[in-house]
């Protein structure tokens, strides 16, 4: 197991250079950098990203020289042009640029935002608390409730149960995440009917925060978290469920489910003595990357419904400004954990069934 461990992290180096030249190479072509930025907000322009209707290096830039090269710079000191690119780090060629990035990306030295004056690490830290009880809290509900139900749909296969509980989960499913998000506002946090649930944040604000008992202050953070858990975990249940009603079918099937029924067990032996350990192996070890998916894929559009500062609005709020550390930072860091979690999931596998063996698979 030692060998093939070190193969998958060896193969980490590669994957992850990969990503970060395709995503480096392709900034290199979109309008509207940070440079432009800066050049829009002088000018109370705003967004410069607005305006854009080409596309690649040509609508970002006139072919000019000088200030020229830029959108808005007209009438600016070249001085000033080449100070700002200086400050940025345009000065080098875009290889050199990428190069000593990836450089102190090894060193995991990530630099600082560009427009937020805090350094990438502290500002993924600062943010990491929202997205981290978003993927949590929903992954926990999503199996608590997906495993029971799979496994009863699997021994009601075919029956009137097995037919209802598949059509509610389906039409879960098929509602996005975000309109079930809107839903759960306007129905239960003053929107137009119910004010049961804080409609924004992650807790109270600070003052009446500071005022609370520990009891008090766990209650407030559940009662803020509870209608962003559920509209993120709505959409999850279908896939997960069917997932292991699927799979203990598959083990119910087999020879051994039969012997142990004609030796006399009873069903809930059967079920949970023998088919369980077998049929849950897919589903418990796909946790760490359902968590990862959760945690990093699935929480911007419920973030801003919400209004979380997550890890999810950071990083398009980034990809908006241009902010060109806080994208590369954050997309090596969850690039890295994402094959990290690979990892683990296929140790996971080896740990719930030690039969399992990737050493000595043939390639």
């Amino acid at each position: 197991m030692g060998a093939y461990i070190l193969r998958r992290l060896l193969l980490v180096i590669p994957t992850l250079i990969g990503v970060m030249i395709i995503n480096f190479t392709l900034v290199q072509f979109v309008p509207g950098g940070p440079i432009e930025q800066v050049i829009a907000n002088m000018q109370g322009e705003g967004n410069v990203t607005r305006g854009f209707t080409g596309a690649g290096e040509d609508a970002a830039r006139g072919g000019g020289g000088g200030e020229e090269r830029y959108i808005g710079a007209r009438g600016l000191p070249p001085e000033f042009i080449a100070q700002l690119e200086r400050e940025f780090g345009f000065d080098k060629p875009p290889l050199q640029r990428f190069l000593d990035m990836m450089w102190n990306y090894a060193r995991f030295d990530f630099g600082d935002s560009y427009f937020r004056s805090i350094s990438v690490i502290d500002l993924v830290i600062e943010k990491m608390p929202v997205s981290i009880s978003l993927g949590l809290w929903s992954t926990l509900i999503a199996y608590i409730v997906s495993i029971p139900l799979g496994i009863r749909k699997a021994v009601k296969d075919g029956t009137p149960f097995d037919t209802w509980t598949s059509g509610t989960i389906i039409v879960g499913y098929a509602i996005p995440g975000f309109l079930f998000a809107i839903l759960l506002l306007v129905l239960f946090a003053g929107g137009s009917y119910w004010q049961i649930f804080p409609a924004r944040g992650l807790t109270s604000e600070a003052e009446v925060w500071n005022t609370l008992s520990p009891v008090g202050k766990v209650l407030d953070y559940f009662h803020h978290i509870a209608l962003p858990t559920l509209a993120l975990t709505v959409s999850s249940f279908a896939t997960l469920t069917l997932l292991t009603k699927n799979s203990f079918l598959d083990e119910l099937r087999k020879q051994y489910v039969m012997t142990a029924r004609a030796k006399g067990l009873v069903e809930r032996k059967v079920l949970y003595g023998h088919v369980f350990r077998n049929a849950m192996l897919i589903v418990i070890a796909g946790f760490p990357a359902v968590f990862i998916g959760a945690f990093f894929g699935g929480s911007l559009i419920i973030e801003t419904v919400f209004s979380l500062d997550g890890l999810g609005r950071l990083f398009f709020e980034a990809a908006v400004a241009r902010d060109y550390p806080v994208i590369f930072g954050t997309l090596f860091i969850f690039t890295l954990l994402g094959l990290i979690v690979g990892i683990v999931s296929d140790l996971m596998y080896v740990w719930i069934d030690p039969r399992i063996d990737f050493e000595t698979r043939e390639t």
